[in-house]
């Protein structure tokens, strides 16, 4: 939608990523340039918000709010591994004298310094995911309470057929989204928690292709398979010393030069 037309939104409704309507739009902010900086929110509960426009998804009239949990853990977690990787590439730049050591320590304060703030936001993440993840198995545990009422109020003949249809298909599409956010969330948390201890899978790509490409080498060197596909191999005596490191090696080593 063109920014020219986003004024025909004013008055519709906006929803969230799991198609529930969570209020419409108020209003717009705009800078002295005339941009687009802001949406004024009127919510479901009638009270009012201002929300930067990156929260937002605009496809002709459908509105769909972005969870700042989910945009604020993307960014995160495009930006510590891209921290690691500038840092060490700074250390080795650094070994190489490409530039003193003033220089170097100024500029591995500042990475540090953005990296800790970074680790303070994902703690706020985790936290706040937390809390939506407990409201979510809340709200899954009533949509199932009132789903087993229902059946047993129309078992009994209390609700005729038709209502119970309604009814139903209306707690059962509830149940869904709910299931599906709770799940999102708990990958975010999962996400960024991995982010912060470091796992290796949340490394940087060439890391990670670097270290599956050991992994397989020490599949394809490891006792078994050496005698099996190679009986000459076996037959010579070559030893467990002469196999690669194991993987795990090459992980620890691979989150050290990142700076952890």
């Amino acid at each position: 939608m063109s920014t020219s037309n986003l004024f025909l939104s004013l008055g519709k409704p906006i929803k969230n990523e799991y198609g529930k309507v969570i209020g419409k739009v108020a209003s717009f902010a705009l800078d002295p340039n005339g941009k687009f900086d802001a949406v004024f929110v009127e919510f479901a509960d009638g009270q009012f918000s201002k929300q930067s426009m990156e929260n937002f998804r605009f496809n002709g009239l459908e509105i769909t709010y972005i969870s700042k949990i989910k945009s604020q853990a993307n960014m995160l977690c495009d930006q510590i591994p891209l921290l690691w990787r500038k840092d060490q590439a700074l250390k080795d730049l650094h070994d190489k004298n490409k530039f003193t050591p003033e220089v170097f320590q100024e500029l591995h304060n500042s990475f540090e310094g953005v990296l800790n703030q970074l680790k303070k936001d994902g703690q706020v993440i985790l936290d706040e995911s937390a809390v939506e993840i407990a409201r979510c198995v809340e709200e899954i545990k009533s949509l199932s309470y009132a789903i087993a009422n229902l059946e047993l109020e129309h078992e009994i003949g209390q609700v005729d057929e038709e209502n119970y249809r309604t009814a139903f298909s209306l707690l059962q599409d509830s149940l869904k989204r709910a299931t599906t956010e709770k799940t999102d969330y708990e990958l975010i948390k999962s996400k960024v928690s991995s982010i912060l201890i470091g796992d290796p899978s949340t490394l940087p790509k060439a890391n990670k292709v670097y270290a599956e490409t050991v992994l397989t080498q020490q599949k394809s060197s490891s006792p078994s398979s050496s005698v099996a596909s190679s009986p000459s191999v076996a037959d010579n005596g070559s030893s467990a010393d002469n196999l690669p490191e194991p993987p795990v090696v090459v992980y620890v080593k691979e989150i050290g030069k990142a700076g952890l």
